[in-house]
């Protein structure tokens, strides 16, 4: 397989994954009425831990879009940012060697994702569990993206030699 199919099918993971995130922030309440019938989830007085946490949520976004609908309007920016973001990749996913530095940037985006759930975690009581889940997005997030740059590079490094 050639570096720039394996660079394709790399980058194209970590776009689809930006969909995907982006996507599912839309229909926010549906998706945890889904979860909580999918994992027969009763009452929260008799639950614990993940399960509690879930019924919290759902609660509370039912409460929040019952009397103020229009708060789900920020989680809808956050679907649609999903989506812009991945956008961008479109750059390097025809040109690797003239788009790295998207690459570069979507690093930094990765890196900011941890101390951004370390800090505002706490702020807005989102249990440490949840927010080591959201610095793992981070994280994953960062390998695809590490693997493109060493594969443009080694692109790069290709094309110059083709030249002379």
């Amino acid at each position: 397989m050639s570096s720039l199919l394996k660079y394709r099918l790399s980058l194209g993971l970590f776009v689809f994954g930006l969909v995907v995130s982006g996507v599912t922030a839309f229909p926010l309440q549906l998706e945890l009425d889904f979860l909580v019938a999918a994992l027969k989830i009763e009452s929260s007085s008799t639950r614990t831990g993940f399960e509690q946490w879930i019924l919290t949520v759902r609660d509370g976004l039912k409460e929040t879009y019952a009397k103020y609908p229009w708060m789900g309007y920020g989680t809808d920016w956050l679907a649609f940012g999903h989506l812009i973001i991945a956008l961008f990749f479109i750059g390097p996913f025809q040109d690797p060697v003239r788009n790295e530095w998207v690459l570069k940037v979507g690093l930094v985006a990765c890196a900011l994702v941890i101390p951004l759930a370390l800090i505002c975690g706490p702020i807005r009581h989102i249990p440490v569990g949840w927010r080591l889940i959201d610095c793992s997005f981070g994280v994953i997030g960062a390998l695809p993206l590490l693997y493109c740059l060493r594969l443009s590079r080694k692109l790069r490094q290709h094309a110059q030699t083709q030249r002379g």
